[in-house]
């Protein structure tokens, strides 16, 4: 097992204390107050108290550092700092509706050299609550599962392959994309799953549950620490043109090599 490091030490910390608050509230669910903040997309009491535990912690650790929170959206730290971009509640609709497949996700990213943006994501940790497992992963020290080693899966042909997706919903999304993508993709593969938490989506990719990934009309707390994963466990991430970009977002492609080219060729061709 490599050395847990000072800083996914910090991050689990955070998340664990987080995580303790929403398996209470998750316990509570029927109870909890509800604010819409636009179609389809509901924000809860447990998410935004996670959110802020989340701050308090992160902030303690590392004074300095910028945020991209999901709901607080972008605070500046000082200048050649790294940033924390956090998802508090991945999987908000299961939360609400009490199916529990949820997660914390936290990534650090660095500043480009020389300023002008950002660079590399260089840690990450997907934390789920009701299972009590930790995904974490640092550039070049690989992921892990608490204590055990990741690495995607060696299979090798679509037909063989469990992939996972996201599904356009009211409000977000672009039906006719996804239905194009699904269409070249299902005859192909031996099934799809959606699960409605994508950082898990990734986690589990890197931990070989799945074997590919696509999506798009993301955000960065949702994969910016799954991305890292997949990558340190061995797999691959573009966008839909075969990019390799620090966080994928608006389009996502993870799978291990095999996998990886052909879902390429066939969201490519797809989208023609």
């Amino acid at each position: 097992m490599a050395a847990i490091s000072g800083i996914i030490r910090v991050m689990e910390k955070a998340a664990r204390k987080a995580g303790g608050r929403l398996r209470r509230d998750f316990n509570e669910v029927e109870h909890l107050q509800v604010s819409q903040k636009g179609p389809s997309d509901f924000v809860s009491k447990a998410d935004r108290a996670a959110e802020r535990i989340l701050w308090d912690e992160l902030k303690v650790a590392r004074p300095g550092w910028g945020f991209v929170l999901e709901e607080g959206g972008i605070i500046e730290g000082e200048p050649d700092m790294p940033r924390w971009i956090i998802d508090p509640l991945d999987g908000t609709s299961n939360f609400l509706h009490g199916i529990p497949h949820f997660a914390i996700s936290i990534a650090v990213q660095e500043p480009k050299l020389g300023g002008g943006g950002w660079g590399d994501v260089t840690a990450g940790v997907v934390y789920q609550p009701i299972t009590d497992e930790t995904f974490w992963a640092e550039k070049t020290r690989g992921a892990w599962l608490q204590d055990a080693r990741l690495r995607v899966s060696g299979r090798r042909q679509l037909s063989e392959a469990l992939i996972a997706t996201g599904t356009p919903y009211q409000g977000h999304g672009d039906f006719g994309e996804w239905a194009k993508i699904f269409a070249a993709i299902g005859p192909n593969v031996a099934g799809m799953r959606r699960f409605g938490a994508a950082s898990l989506d990734l986690a589990w990719l890197a931990a070989g549950r799945f074997d590919g990934f696509w999506e798009s009309d993301l955000s960065p707390w949702d994969t910016a620490a799954g991305c890292l994963l997949v990558r340190e466990a061995g797999g691959f991430v573009t966008d839909y043109r075969g990019r390799s970009l620090p966080i994928c977002d608006s389009q996502v492609i993870a799978a291990n090599d095999p996998l990886h080219s052909r879902l390429h060729k066939l969201i490519a061709t797809s989208l023609k």
